[in-house]
């Protein structure tokens, strides 16, 4: 009989299998020094995938520092001496493995009994699996992705852009915009589309217009891709769109198929309409509506995903107070299935429905159902409610009645997240991308800004589901090609922090940076609050702080340059507040800034603020002072983020 190792061997021999630069480099000989710690945890997953395969015919997945042990459920414990961290990402035909210890990492797969380091070569990855999927695979091991620096001219301002056009956020050349519609992934092209009115504001009516990016950071302008008013149902207004790889639809393998609302003398209905140029352009369904209203009068925002466990589609629409749920075996017929009441948080709209690993686990795969609300019953504004349950087909059930918001700054709305289908179902399920439309329907359209309208959309962050303070919490992170716009970062060392300030302090070089501080109260300190204070030759115009006492960050923007408008809804001037408590009595804030526009990202993403900021006139400036009396600055860094327009 075969040993596990020997039956492995000929299963890898009989993948297939492709070449991918991954920047690496083998080291010398397949059967490394007895006292390379890396090779000998990537040995033990090797026989532990060839045993899984024999034993239960699949291979399966592991990250030692992610909370997956699936591979050692199918196998046994995996020895892991002298890694930091180790990983395998697993395809029907096999599977890559890294290992970390310290700066270096290896790589080994199930096609070659070879193991190779990050550097510069080649390695051999299964035929099922992507080259995406292993690149990120590395990154999550701290192997940064190539990505030349941004040149210098990088950093200037476009020719033209006015005094608050963001330099790395989506907004539109002119007119308004508002919400985001999911992003697809079709060909290794990432297609965006978002609600634009050219009229306005003679006009009310939305259309959905389209962006390409290859990163989710980047973006060419392709124009509106469906138009307003051409079947007599009214404007194009919120809804989604999915890639029918198996034709459910009848109108070709790979289609992309629209579902939205349309509305019409203030009647909501669902229409169809369809692409079979990758999502460039769209024909109308000739029977539309697909759904009609049954007398509602909130009936929209259809969001659509695959549910592959019970072979159906399925929408998630905004009735009211209510989710509706629907299922579907073709996109055109749709089916009622249930409802989910949710009280005290007003007109919900945008719903979402999607799954996670809580804590990176497969066995705690969680279902989440997100809405955007208003949080103004709880002393809070509109932003992005949601809830962890269960889906059987039919039916979400929440774990807990009570709802959190993704995240507690006043512009997070209409957010959509999606996955990469180029990843392994474990890494889908480990973390997803997320956008929202970076402003607030009490004063969308009061702001300063003369050549668009209606704002602007938050970055790309990816989202996961960790346990925070006993319960399932979704976490966010600015997603990984951000780093692409870094310019070098300058530091200072750590320092105390009084209401006279903190010393000498980077200054920006425009208005679009990123800023990394940690914060600390050590038992000599007698201060409670810490602001870091974004200012111009005008003075203060934002702070970003964070309160030891209450365990809170914060922000506030009563003195920047919208919040003089008399007329403006008091709601914007409102500072706003989430509790995080120290991690070991530290602080961490990743600050993001642009030209108007902040977002905070606290404690590794375990809370987010964004706001829409406008600064005043003059060269930027910041400061790091206490309320009163004095902490600890234990690290600050700077870096320019260069423009994507």
């Amino acid at each position: 009989m075969l040993s596990p190792r020997a039956i492995w061997i000929v299963v890898a021999a009989a993948a297939l299998a492709v070449l991918v630069a991954l920047a690496l480099v083998p080291t010398a000989g397949t059967r490394p020094a007895a006292g390379d710690h890396a090779a000998k945890a990537l040995m033990n997953i090797a026989d532990a995938q060839a045993e899984a395969m024999v034993s239960q015919s699949r291979y399966g997945s592991y990250w030692l520092s992610g909370g997956d042990r699936t591979l050692e459920k199918l196998t046994d414990p995996i020895r892991t001496e002298g890694v930091a961290d180790l990983r395998s990402i697993e395809c029907a035909h096999g599977w890559v493995a890294a290992a970390r210890v310290g700066d270096d990492v290896a790589i080994r797969s199930s096609v070659e009994d070879r193991v190779v380091r990050a550097g510069t070569g080649e390695v051999v990855r299964p035929a099922c699996m992507s080259s995406e999927a292993v690149a990120s695979m590395l990154s999550d091991l701290g192997v940064p992705r190539e990505a030349s620096s941004p040149p210098a001219s990088a950093f200037d301002r476009p020719d033209g852009a006015s005094r608050f056009r963001p330099s790395y956020h989506i907004t539109p050349g002119k007119n308004w915009m508002n919400d985001p519609q999911r992003p697809i992934l079709v060909d290794g092209l990432w297609h965006y589309y978002y609600l634009y009115n050219a009229g306005y504001p003679q006009e009310n009516g939305t259309e959905w217009y389209h962006l390409t990016s290859t990163d989710l950071v980047h973006w060419k302008d392709e124009g509106v891709a469906i138009a307003k008013y051409k079947n007599g149902l009214g404007d194009i207004e919120t809804g989604s769109a999915v890639v029918d790889h198996e034709n459910s639809a009848g109108f070709g393998a790979g289609a992309v198929i629209a579902v939205m609302t349309q509305q019409d003398q203030g009647i909501q209905r669902q229409s169809l309409f369809y692409s079979t140029d990758n999502g460039y352009s769209f024909a109308e369904y000739e029977k539309n509506p697909i759904m009609e209203n049954p007398g509602q009068p909130h009936w929209r925002d259809p969001k659509i995903i695959r549910d592959e466990a019970h072979g159906q589609w399925v929408m998630a629409l905004a009735e009211g107070g209510k989710i509706g749920m629907y299922t579907s075996t073709d996109l055109k017929a749709w089916q009622y299935a249930s409802g989910i009441e949710r009280t005290g948080l007003g007109t919900l709209e945008c719903p979402e429905l999607f799954q996670l690993d809580l804590d990176g686990d497969p066995s705690k795969r969680t279902w989440v159902l997100a809405a955007s609300a208003n949080g103004s019953e709880e002393g809070f504004t509109t932003g992005v409610a949601y809830w962890t349950g269960t889906w059987d087909g039919t039916r979400f059930t929440a774990t807990d009645e009570a709802h959190q918001w993704l995240d507690a700054g006043s512009d997070f709305y209409a957010a959509v997240t999606w996955d990469d289908p180029r990843l392994t179902e474990s890494q889908r399920m480990s973390s997803r991308h997320a956008i929202g439309w970076m402003n607030n329907w009490a004063y969308a359209r009061q702001l300063p800004t003369e050549d668009w309208h209606g704002g602007a959309d938050s970055m790309v962050r990816d989202i996961s589901l960790k346990t925070i303070g006993g319960k399932p919490t979704l976490v966010s992170s600015p997603t990984a090609a951000m780093k692409s716009l870094e310019g070098p970062v300058a530091t200072v060392g750590e320092r105390r922090m009084t209401q006279d300030g903190a010393g000498q302090l980077p200054v920006p070089e425009g208005g679009a940076y990123r800023l990394d501080v940690t914060l600390e109260r050590t038992a000599g300190d007698d201060g409670s609050v810490a602001r870091i204070e974004l200012g111009s030759e005008q003075g203060t115009f934002a702070t970003v702080g964070y309160d030891f006492e209450s365990e809170s960050a914060f922000i506030s923007r009563e003195e920047d340059a919208a919040a003089g408008n008399a007329e403006l809804h008091p709601d914007y001037r409102a500072s706003r507040r989430t509790a995080s408590p120290p991690r070991e009595g530290k602080v961490e804030l990743t600050i993001f800034v642009d030209y108007s526009s902040i977002e905070v990202f606290v404690n590794g993403g375990e809370k987010t603020m964004t706001s829409l900021v406008f600064p005043t006139a003059g060269a930027p400036t910041i400061k790091a002072v206490t309320a009163e009396g004095s902490l600890k600055l234990k690290s600050f860094s700077y870096r320019r983020l260069a423009s994507t327009h």
